[in-house]
């Protein structure tokens, strides 16, 4: 039986390679998605932001002890309004990172992102995303957003291309913070800078 050129057979465990494709395929169904957002197909773009930024942190290695004890969570902090936080939520009831139990906290503007292992800016908080990133800059914390691509954004940054949410990746930050953003992750971002 064959093999597609650069990937190997596994056993589910998260060491496995996955081809490209497939990765993206698995991504967009864990949000809910593969095709683009419409208002006939009754999701909503932040369902599929929530369910992404509920995935990334599997594509993540952590510094030791960044994640805690087993039983602790994977605290989400989202810098949005009531509704984006309540969709996070509602995804995050059935997603886990690394066998944690993901917990999403609302954070005030102004509020320091506290105890949270990623911070998510949405757009509409764009006028306070400078300060919640810079609270956290070289901590473990990824940091996710919507801003304008030619701007400060996060880590990872979401983009609308012809309805599809897409994500641009920028590796220093995440790596000056000792985060270590997964190739297989980076292969389906739209953009990726700071690659060596």
């Amino acid at each position: 039986m064959g093999r597609s050129p650069g990937t190997r057979c596994g056993n589910g465990h998260d060491g496995a390679i996955l081809p490209r494709r497939r990765l993206l395929v698995a991504l967009l169904a864990a949000a809910g998605v593969c095709h683009a957002i419409d208002d006939d197909d009754g999701r909503s773009e932040y369902q599929v932001k929530a369910a992404f930024v509920c995935r990334f942190g599997n594509y993540v290695e952590w510094p030791a002890q960044a994640l805690g004890a087993a039983d602790e969570p994977f605290r989400v902090g989202v810098l949005a309004g009531s509704a984006v936080v309540e969709e996070f939520r509602r995804v995050a009831a059935t997603a886990s990172v690394a066998g944690h139990p993901v917990e999403v906290r609302r954070l005030a503007s102004g509020e320091a992102p506290e105890g949270v292992h990623v911070l998510f800016v949405s757009r509409a908080m764009a006028g306070h995303a400078g300060e919640a990133l810079a609270a956290v800059q070289g901590r473990p914390v990824l940091t996710v957003t919507e801003l304008d691509p030619d701007g400060t954004t996060g880590m990872i940054n979401f983009v609308l291309v012809d309805d599809r949410v897409r994500f641009d990746v920028l590796l220093p930050p995440a790596t000056q913070s000792g985060l270590r953003i997964s190739v297989r992750l980076l292969g389906v971002a739209r953009r990726v800078e700071g690659k060596s």
